[in-house]
C-alpha cells in the first residue's frame, strides 16, 4: 500500500511538472508568435525585439533540454538573467543614473561569477551517474 501512494504521488508530480512545463512552451511560442507579427507589421526590428526573441529562444531550450534529459541545468536560467539585464540596460541606458547603470551590471557580473563557478564546481566536482547514486 505504501508504494503505491509513493508510485501515484511520484506519478502525480511528473504529471502536474509536464503540464506546467507545456503551458510554459506554449506561453513562451504564443508571445514569440506575438512579437514577431508586431516587427513584420511595424516593418521594423529593433535591437531589443532581438533580445527579447533571444530569450524566448533561451526559454524554449530551456523546456526542450528538460524533456530530452529529465534535469534543468541552474546555469540556464542564469543565462536567461543575464541577457534580460542587458536587455534592460541597452534599452533604458539614457534614462538610468549612474547608481542604477552601476548595479545592473553589478548584477551581470554577479550571475556570469555564479555561472562559472557552476562549471567549475561541476568539473571539479561531477555528479555521480545515476547507478552510482546512494540510496537513503
Amino acid at each position: 500500500m505504501k508504494n503505491t501512494i509513493k508510485a501515484f504521488n511520484q506519478w502525480l508530480l511528473a504529471f502536474v511538472e509536464h503540464v506546467g512545463l507545456l503551458v510554459i512552451a506554449i506561453a513562451t511560442v504564443f508571445a514569440m508568435t506575438n512579437e514577431v507579427v508586431t516587427m513584420v507589421s511595424a516593418r521594423q526590428v529593433a535591437l531589443a525585439d532581438l533580445l527579447l526573441l533571444f530569450l524566448y529562444l533561451e526559454v524554449l531550450a530551456m523546456v526542450g533540454l528538460y524533456y530530452r534529459s529529465g534535469k534543468l541545468p541552474v546555469r540556464s536560467p542564469l543565462y536567461i538573467g543575464m541577457v534580460a539585464l542587458a536587455r534592460y540596460l541597452i534599452l533604458d541606458i539614457k534614462s538610468m543614473d549612474d547608481l542604477r547603470m552601476l548595479a545592473v551590471t553589478g548584477s551581470i557580473l554577479i550571475l556570469a561569477l555564479a555561472v562559472l563557478l557552476i562549471r567549475f564546481g561541476h568539473i571539479r566536482f561531477p555528479y555521480p551517474t545515476d547507478g552510482q547514486q546512494d540510496k537513503p
